[in-house]
């Protein structure tokens, strides 16, 4: 994983200013521009190390779209998508495939103008069905990381949020935490953006809730984004009364905001308080503490999506290797970091 130091190296930035870039730090002003050349670097460092342990094995030339479901300003609030947009295009330059950019003209995508035939796009996110109807147009050979909204028509990358929410679940019972919350929104939106519940607190609940272990006043309803989900964190905590050992929190930008909260009220992280994150893009081990995460594996899903994207490419004299479309669903796993450790009463039950 990079380092402070090395992306210090690479922007001008101190470690100092950066560390607070990464955090989300309210009282730092920073322009757009710098927090997006801090974020960048964090995830060019980290796929350049792994790239260089693998080697380049490039493939051939294809045009292949890149359709987001964000705008470049909405990916610094969630920057989950930043980094799977970076690792596509990244994985892009091994593979010399030409990445094209698509433009979003809201109901509708759009090759720029002048731009050649696509072999394929990669679509990022959640999109509405006019959407999908515009890219499929564009180019029927259409992957979707991140959601699977045409099972039968495309192909789609998603991750085990079930294994997730377990994974996180049994790390925290085995450090000997019973009383777990989650942060998190309990609305969002489903793979053609309908208002559903949010995958990662219904299967929390669920699991929970089969457990005999569910405390509903533990859920904390919050955006996925950092300001909001401080001050959900700050208004359960100044409440006073039981509290939850250690939160599972929606995703990095929920964790970040949790841990700040936290901070603000005297509350040791994790001594008084574990807290797992979800999605563990390169900034999660940069962070103070490092935060436990449930990886997403965002590097090997954009790979994935750009090889599944491939073998539906007919070549010169060559038809594709299937017609089939595939949805490959990720193993995520668990990565430990300093954000989790045992509960003080647990210790004290074992003293005793």
């Amino acid at each position: 994983m990079a380092t402070l130091k090395e992306i210090a190296q690479r922007t001008g930035y101190s470690p100092a200013t950066i560390s607070r870039i990464l955090s989300g730090d309210p009282q730092l002003s920073v322009t757009p521009e710098a927090r997006r050349k801090v974020l960048e670097e964090a995830g060019r460092l980290n796929y350049t190390q792994t790239k260089s342990r693998r080697g380049r094995t490039p493939k051939g030339v294809l045009r292949v779209g890149i359709a987001e479901m964000l705008s470049p300003v909405q990916q610094l609030d969630d920057p989950y998508y930043l980094y799977l947009s970076g690792f596509v295009r990244q994985r892009c330059l091994d593979k010399r495939y030409t990445a094209v950019a698509l433009e979003n003209r809201g109901s509708e995508f759009v090759v720029p103008t002048g731009g050649e035939k696509l072999d394929g796009i990669v679509a990022i996110g959640l999109f509405e069905p006019d959407q999908i109807r515009s890219l499929a147009g564009l180019c029927p050979n259409l992957v979707f990381v991140d959601s699977s909204p045409r099972e039968s028509q495309h192909d789609s990358v998603v991750l085990n949020y079930s294994l997730g929410i377990s994974l996180a679940l049994e790390h925290l019972e085995k450090l000997g935490h019973r009383k777990i919350g989650f942060i998190g929104p309990e609305w969002k939106y489903d793979d053609l953006r309908q208002r559903a519940l949010e995958t990662r607190r219904k299967l929390f609940v669920e699991q929970m809730e089969h457990r005999g272990a569910l405390r509903t006043e533990w859920l904390l309803d919050c955006p996925m984004q950092t300001d909001e989900a401080a001050m959900a964190v700050e208004q359960f905590l100044a409440r006073g009364g039981d509290r939850p050992t250690a939160f599972i929190a929606a995703n990095e930008e929920v964790a970040i905001g949790a841990v700040r909260a936290m901070r603000e009220l005297n509350i040791s992280v994790p001594e008084q308080i574990s807290v797992v994150s979800f999605n563990n893009t390169p900034r999660s081990a940069l962070l103070d503490p490092p935060l436990t995460s449930i990886s997403a594996h965002v590097e090997q899903m954009a790979a994935t999506a750009l090889d599944l994207l491939r073998t539906r490419v007919p070549l010169p004299g060559r038809e594709a290797e299937r017609t089939l479309p595939l949805k490959v669903v990720v193993p995520p796993t668990m990565i430990e970091r300093k954000s989790t450790t045992t509960p003080r009463d647990f210790v004290q039950d074992s003293k005793e």
